[in-house]
C-alpha cells in the first residue's frame, strides 16, 4: 500500500452502525441485529450528537487495562435492568471510523471527504466519552507503532483507499484488514478427521491445577504437515480430561465437531491473533506452524496466558 493510504486502528469489539435523529437512536450490528437495548448508556449519551447522522464504527469496553470483548457479549439479549447494571459496571464506547450520513447521504463520496466530515463533526460538537474518534494516519511509522499495542487488545490496522466510496458489506477493492499475529505454543488434545489424516487440531493448556483446558482450534492442515503430526499422535486411553466433552465449530456458534481424543503430549507451535475471551482462549482459528518435539506440555504457557511464549 502507498504511503498515502490511510490506516486506522482495528479494535477488539462489535462492528456497529449508529443512526440518530429526532425520534430515536438505533445501534445495529453488521448483520442487522438491533443492539440498542444492550447499550443504554450510548442511547442516553446520543443527546451529544447532531440529528440526522449515521456513523459506522465499533463498540468497545475497556476493563483491567485492555479491551474486554467478553463484557460486550454479556450485553446481548439482556433485560433492560440487567443491561443498565452492566453499563454502570463497565460502560461501553462507540469508536467512530466512518460517517455515512450527515443531513445528506455521504456513501458515494470518497473516503477522504467522509473522514474530513467526521473529524469536523467531532470538533464542532465537542464530542467526548462515550464517543471516540478512531485514530487515522497516512504515516507508516505511526501505523507500525499502533501494531505494537496488541497487549491492550488492538487487533491490527485497517487500510482504506482515499478515493473509495462506501460499499456496504464489501471489503475487496475498498479496504483491507491487517491482524497482528504472534507465535506461541499449546498442547494437542484432539483432532478432527482421523488419527491417520488429522484435519484440524484442538489445542489446550494446563491450568494452575495441571488440568488440560481447551484454548482453540487450528485451521485445516496441509497434507505434508498432517502426515508429520499423525506420526506423533497416540490414541487417548481412559481418563482423558476432555472425555465426553463437546466442541463447537467456532466461537459463539452452536454446531459441534466430530473429534478424536489423543494423549495430550505433543506440543504445537502456532500463530495466533490477539482476539481472546476473558479466560484467555482464542476466538479465531489458529495457524499450525510446526510440532515442537523439543518441548514438554509443562513448558507451554499456562491457561489464560494468551500469546506468551513457551518457557522451554
Amino acid at each position: 500500500m502507498s504511503r498515502e493510504t490511510p490506516r486506522s486502528l482495528e479494535n477488539d469489539g462489535f462492528r456497529a452502525l449508529l443512526a440518530h435523529d429526532q425520534e430515536q437512536t438505533l445501534l445495529r450490528s453488521r448483520h442487522g441485529t438491533d443492539l440498542t437495548p444492550g447499550f443504554p448508556e450510548l442511547a442516553a449519551a446520543s443527546a451529544q450528537l447532531p440529528y440526522d447522522v449515521v456513523l459506522d464504527g465499533e463498540l468497545v469496553i475497556w476493563a483491567d487495562g485492555r479491551l474486554a470483548f467478553e463484557h460486550l457479549t454479556r450485553r446481548l439479549n439482556r433485560r433492560p435492568a440487567t443491561a443498565a447494571r452492566l453499563a454502570e459496571q463497565h460502560p461501553a464506547h462507540f469508536v467512530a471510523f466512518d460517517l455515512l450520513h450527515y443531513g445528506v447521504d455521504l456513501t458515494s463520496h470518497p473516503y477522504a471527504l467522509r473522514r474530513a466530515a467526521l473529524e469536523t463533526l467531532f470538533a464542532d460538537h465537542r464530542l467526548g466519552a462515550p464517543w471516540t474518534l478512531c485514530p487515522m494516519t497516512t504515516d507508516e511509522a505511526t501505523a507500525r507503532e499502533w501494531l505494537s499495542w496488541s497487549a491492550a487488545g488492538i487487533e491490527g490496522c485497517v487500510f482504506k483507499r482515499q478515493q473509495q466510496p462506501y460499499i456496504p458489506g464489501k471489503r475487496a477493492g475498498g479496504w483491507r484488514k491487517y491482524r497482528v499475529r504472534e507465535s506461541t505454543e499449546a498442547i494437542v488434545g484432539a483432532v478432527t478427521g482421523s488419527l491417520h489424516r488429522p484435519g484440524t487440531l484442538l489445542l489446550g493448556r494446563l491450568d494452575a491445577a495441571s488440568r488440560l483446558r481447551y484454548v482453540g482450534r487450528t485451521t485445516q492442515l496441509d497434507a505434508a504437515l498432517a502426515r508429520d503430526i499423525a506420526a506423533q499422535l497416540t490414541p487417548a486411553g481412559p481418563g482423558h480430561p476432555w472425555a465426553g466433552r463437546r466442541f463447537s465449530t467456532g466461537w459463539g456458534t452452536n454446531g459441534t465437531l466430530d473429534v478424536t481424543l489423543v494423549v495430550p503430549e505433543l506440543v504445537a507451535e502456532i500463530s495466533a491473533d490477539v482476539a481472546l475471551d476473558g479466560a484467555g482462549r482464542w476466538r479465531n482459528l489458529l495457524r499450525m506452524l510446526r510440532p515442537r518435539s523439543d518441548l514438554l506440555p509443562v513448558d507451554v504457557p499456562r491457561f489464560g496466558q494468551g500469546n506468551e511464549p513457551a518457557t522451554g
